[in-house]
Order: structure tokens, then C-alpha cells, then sequence
């Protein structure tokens, strides 16, 4: 349990050299209050003393029992269990449970669980014809951020986020139902008819059978990509206070329904720097062109014309436990699908990284965009479907942080503060 700043022992302090006034400042958690810089001023009339952390980098904006990051030593868990334990033995529902409740589900709760999943899959008639409404060409990504705000007007009772069984039914119809607006998203864009969900095949295999469902009365995905769809979306489930995940709380934290919020998280992920990062590394691979072509690209990173897209990580400094997880994925799909030459590409840019001293000491290693992206590639996902593909993946993440946010009692609507550094008083001539 969370210790109360009147318990802490901890202090820090901080003496402001304007004044020669000295303060004690509550070390709770490992970090102190930024309010409770408030108190140091100048004089009476002073605002106080504020914190500017562009970006965020060193700000932590709620507290949270979701998931456990320790970017220096390669660790990600999960409500406490370790990543590579989860991924490699629980479905990814297993691992939504997990995520919303704190705890796996027993046998009786998952069949439970996966019936209300299952039964939720379809989605109203009248979005589908929303969906037909886009250009041909449209970006599937633009058509999931939409088609999951309309998701809203449907269900009207979801602005009752007091209400814990009205709230259950909006978190189970958005992980049910992601999967069909995105494959509807790419069958949409692909001209082809909109295969339904089948309630007979698991999440991972009901995406891809509504993805790649052709003239077969019954569609039965390999098993292999099957797997490896579902390690991926585990995966990808949570990752702390990312870029979409503090979106989501944020907007959240407005009192938002939960589509309203998400589709504000799947705009926050659309952006390259983000959810778009796997694309980069098919771009980059593309942008190579073979593998006689690597050694001058490496020399031209390594000169600094350009970065080597899905290496490093901003907080994984040593290692990405889960491209260890998904590379071993990723060889069991090269073995159904065979290899390309952008796969070859792929290969051989990490053989050589792997082995280059420049990269080493630089701490930078392959992430797990740079499998995720030859994973689909390999798949034959089209490219503008990755951070579709991430979104389904980072659904129940999300739902649980909006809603942990929603009964935290210590926070309020997100109100961030700014250094004004604009001009003084002006008056018209």
C-alpha cells in the first residue's frame, strides 16, 4: 500500500538560494509532491515555485498498479508477473483479464469472460455503412480513430462511467469489437465484402478470419500465425505512461465516455513517433533495397545521416524483453511463410548490428517494432495496418488505465501547467 506523506520519514531539502529559506519536502513513493513546491516564494504575493519538464520525462502523473517498467534492466510485467512467463503460456484475453481485474482468471471466470467477448464481436449495421462512407484510399488507421468516436453515439448510456456494470459492458464491447472495425477498415479499403466475426475461433484467429476469409464456408487459420498474433497483441497489451495510454487518461479524466477517450488514444498512436514506429522499419527496409546495399547504409548511420529505425528504445536502455519474446516468434513464422527479400533485409541488418561495436556501445539493439513489422510483413499485412494491428493490442491496457483513473480519488481533470514567456503588458496605440 501506497504510504501517506504524513507517514513518510523521507524528506528532501531544498534550499532556495534567492531567500536562504530552507523547506521540507515529503519523499512518498520515491518522489516528492510538485504542489508542495507551491510554498517556496520569493514574497507572499509569489504564485510559487512550479516544475517544467518538457515532455514529461521525469513526471509522474498518477499513481498505478497496472503494469511495472525497469527500462535499465530489460524488465516489463504485468499486474507483477513477468512478461516472458505471460506471453509464451495465456491467451490474450487471459492477459485483458489480468490487466482490468489484477488477477488471471480461473478457469469459471474465463469461459465467462470469453462468452461476453464473444458475444459482443458483431457491431451495429449502421457502422458498417459509416465505414463504407470513407474513399477507397482512405488510411485505416483514420477510419478506426472515427469509426471508435462513433462507437459513442450508439451507445448512449456509456456517459454513465459511475455506474460499475454500465462501465463493464463499454470495456467488453470495445476489446470485442476492435478486431471487426479494423479487419472491416482493411476489407473496406481492399474492395472486398466484410467478412463477419465466427464465434467458434479464438480473438487472435477471428481477426484473421475476418481479415483473410475468401469463398471458404469456414475459414481455420494456421495455427502458427495464430500464435504469433496472439503473442503480439500480448505484447503490445500495456506499456506504462506512454504517449496514447496518458491520452487516454487524460481525456478521460474529463469525465469522456470510454470510446471518446480511446479514439483519442488511437489518434495519439497514429502518429509515426509512435504507433507508427514498425511502419518506419518497413520503410527503412524498402529504402535499402538489398542486401548488398546494407554495409553503406550501416556506414551512413553510423555517420549520422540517419537513425537505424527499430533499434534502441527511449526506456529500455540494455534490452527490449519482449523483442526476445517476439524473435523467437518471428523464426516459427518464417518457417510457414518463407522469406522475402525485405525479410533478408531484415535479417541481415541485425546480424550486423548485433555484431557492430558502434551499436553496442551505443546500447542499441532490435526493439520490438523491428520484429513486430517483418512479422506482419511476413503475414501479409499491409503496412498501413500496423498501428491498426497495435491498437487491438493496447485496447484492454488502455481501458484499464481510463478506468483506474476514473476511481482514483486523488485525481482531478488533467490541467497542466505553463511557463508564460511572452511579452509583458501591451496596449494598442
Amino acid at each position: 500500500m501506497a504510504e501517506t506523506a504524513e507517514a513518510s520519514q523521507d524528506r528532501l531539502t531544498v534550499t532556495d538560494s534567492r531567500t536562504g529559506r530552507s523547506y521540507e519536502l515529503p519523499i512518498v513513493d520515491g518522489a516528492i509532491r510538485t504542489l508542495d513546491l507551491r510554498q517556496i516564494k520569493v514574497d507572499p504575493d509569489d504564485f510559487g515555485m512550479m516544475a517544467y519538464d518538457p515532455a514529461f520525462q521525469n513526471t509522474a502523473s498518477c499513481r498505478s498498479k497496472i503494469t511495472y517498467i525497469d527500462g535499465d534492466l530489460g524488465i516489463l510485467r504485468y499486474r507483477g508477473y513477468p512478461i516472458e512467463e505471460l506471453a509464451e503460456s495465456k491467451s490474450f484475453l487471459e492477459i485483458s483479464y489480468l490487466l482490468l481485474n489484477g488477477e488471471l482468471p480461473t478457469p469459471a471466470a474465463l469461459e465467462q469472460w470469453t462468452a461476453e467477448i464473444t458475444n459482443h464481436t458483431f457491431i451495429h449495421e449502421s457502422i458498417k455503412h459509416f465505414i463504407d462512407g470513407f474513399h477507397h484510399d482512405a488510411h485505416p488507421m483514420g477510419m478506426l480513430v472515427s469509426a471508435v468516436a462513433a462507437l459513442s453515439t450508439f451507445y448512449p448510456e456509456a456517459k454513465q462511467i459511475r455506474d460499475p456494470a454500465t462501465r463493464h459492458r463499454q470495456i467488453v464491447r470495445l476489446i470485442a469489437k476492435m478486431p471487426t472495425l479494423a479487419a472491416f477498415a482493411y476489407r473496406h479499403a481492399m474492395g472486398l465484402y466484410y467478412a463477419y466475426p465466427d464465434d467458434d475461433l479464438s480473438y487472435a484467429g477471428n481477426f484473421l478470419n475476418m481479415m483473410w476469409r475468401a469463398t471458404e464456408l469456414k475459414y481455420q487459420p494456421n495455427p502458427v500465425l495464430e500464435n504469433a498474433l496472439n503473442v503480439l497483441l500480448v505484447l503490445h497489451a500495456d506499456h506504462e505512461q506512454n504517449c496514447s495510454t496518458s491520452t487516454m487518461r487524460l481525456v478521460g479524466s474529463s469525465d469522456a465516455d470510454p470510446y471518446t477517450a480511446m479514439s483519442a488514444a488511437c489518434a495519439a498512436l497514429y502518429g509515426p513517433l509512435h504507433g507508427g514506429a514498425n511502419e518506419q522499419v518497413l520503410r527503412m527496409l524498402q529504402a535499402i533495397g538489398s542486401v548488398q546495399n546494407i554495409p553503406d547504409y550501416i556506414r551512413r548511420v553510423k555517420a549520422g545521416e540517419f537513425r537505424l529505425m527499430g533499434f534502441g528504445h527511449r526506456v529500455y536502455k540494455n534490452f527490449d524483453p519482449r523483442a526476445q519474446l517476439i524473435k523467437k516468434v518471428a523464426d516459427q513464422v518464417f518457417e510457414v511463410t518463407g522469406r522475402s527479400p525485405l525479410l533478408d533485409i531484415a535479417l541481415e541488418v541485425e546480424r550486423i548490428a548485433l555484431a557492430d561495436e558502434y551499436f553496442i556501445d551505443h546500447k542499441l539493439y532490435p526493439n520490438v517494432d523491428f520484429y513486430s513489422g517483418i512479422i506482419y510483413l511476413a503475414m501479409g499485412i499491409p503496412v498501413e495496418m500496423f498501428p491498426v494491428l497495435f491498437a487491438i493490442g493496447r485496447t484492454p491496457g488502455w481501458l484499464a488505465h481510463w478506468e483506474e483513473g476514473l476511481l482514483d480519488p486523488e485525481q482531478k481533470i488533467g490541467r497542466p501547467r505553463q511557463l508564460y514567456v511572452g511579452p509583458e503588458t501591451r496596449h494598442l496605440d
